[in-house]
């Protein structure tokens, strides 16, 4: 994971309507965004930005590029994604929604074999406060700090970083990995990575009803993370008479024993709970758990 100032960024769907409103705003921030790639609008630019028509253009003139933030529309956004791994482009943030599951199947094939890590799609991508914008966190809600987010739902993820911030509660890194049903990236990959940079004293999971991502998260970070989690679960209101999910992940939680009401707020309270894992009723009790686990670890230090 390479995300710093430093890196090297493109925007493809640079000229498309976010990518036009949000470029500008990430350069703000100090996102080093070298160029922009809108097909048939070649040789314009935006805040200084040089636009070219294709990748295959841009490459030989910028060198290698670690990130691409892509504001395609959803029809394009395959074909944007595959042209970025072609050219060596290892991270690639989808900002753009309802991109068809059979397209999203394809790339994530295309990524595993490729070794490339995908944000979204449908996400706001990846904001490291103070440092560099990929997507559209609203930046003034986020503050440097020690705090790893990672969440599913877009808004939550501002609302949770919001409330932390006010706590003082800084945040090291803060990612949505998407809410579309097929996702690039998942809860456990986040997780792998916020345990391994040394940025991040204490993971802070938001999660929300539907599938089976949150019980997998919570025996993922049973098993395999060392770092202090806290949870939160969105969606505790929704009726219990709707299964969330697909039969497979019914099918796979029940041999895990992840419980019969796979997909219910219940059935992931219950996963995290069965983990070890404080849980918050609502956002605004996330800083005390995480001031609660921090008191803890300087005690230990001590």
């Amino acid at each position: 994971m390479i995300f710093t100032p430093a890196s090297k960024v493109i925007v493809q769907g640079i000229l498309e309507p976010l990518g036009e409103i949000y470029t500008p705003l990430m350069q703000k921030y100090g996102t080093q965004i070298v160029a922009g790639v809108s097909p048939g609008k070649g040789g314009r630019s935006l805040a200084g930005i040089p636009v070219f028509d294709m990748l295959e253009q841009a490459i030989p003139k910028l060198g290698s590029i670690d990130t691409t933030v892509i504001f395609s529309p959803p029809y394009a956004a395959l074909d944007a994604a595959l042209e970025a791994i072609a050219v060596g482009i290892r991270q690639i943030i989808l900002i753009s929604q309802g991109i068809p599951p059979l397209d999203m199947v394809h790339l994530i094939r295309k990524a595993e074999a490729t070794d490339t890590l995908i944000v979204g799609p449908n996400s706001p991508g990846v904001i490291v406060p103070g440092q560099m914008l990929l997507g559209i966190h609203p930046p003034d809600f986020y503050r440097p700090g020690s705090v790893g987010l990672v969440s599913r739902n877009g808004t939550l993820t501002y609302e949770v970083a919001w409330v932390l911030s006010q706590a003082g509660l800084g945040q090291s890194i803060a990612v949505s990995i998407g809410g579309d049903t097929i996702m690039g990236s998942t809860f456990p990959q986040w997780l792998q990575i916020l345990d391994e940079d040394p940025q991040t004293d204490v993971i802070v999971l938001v999660g929300e009803i539907g599938g089976d991502c949150e019980e997998v998260a919570a025996h993922y970070i049973a098993e395999a993370i060392d770092k202090p989690v806290v949870a939160y679960v969105a969606g505790r209101s929704a009726p219990r008479n709707r299964r969330m999910g697909h039969a497979g992940a019914i099918i796979d939680s029940q041999a895990a024993d992840l419980g019969p009401d796979l997909g219910t707020a219940e059935s992931k309270v219950a996963a995290f709970k069965r983990a070890g894992i404080p849980v918050a009723e609502r956002p605004s009790e996330i800083p005390e758990l995480v001031n609660r686990i921090l008191k803890t670890s300087v005690k230990k230090a001590i």
